[in-house]
């Protein structure tokens, strides 16, 4: 085979590679927008989205914040 031969056989390799990355990226990107519009769809609305924080009592806040001022506290005096 002649180096032209060579080239050509190379950039023909090249395009087709390049080619089956580009329609496996559209193809994921299809599968990706399908499974939102899917799970979009067949979640209820009334789920809840996220967890909300639990009520505390205003007792229970000083206890927190105590704990928490111990700790600082001690993590101080152990650094010096």
């Amino acid at each position: 085979m002649t180096p032209s031969q060579l080239l050509l056989e190379g950039v023909e390799l090249m395009l087709f590679g390049i080619g089956f990355v580009f329609a496996f990226l559209v193809l994921l990107i299809l599968c990706i927008r399908l499974m939102s519009y899917l799970t979009g769809r067949f979640v209820s609305e009334s789920a809840p989205r996220a967890a909300t924080a639990p009520a505390v009592s205003p007792e229970a806040d000083a206890d927190i914040l105590a704990a928490i001022q111990a700790a600082i506290h001690q993590h101080r005096a152990r650094r010096g």
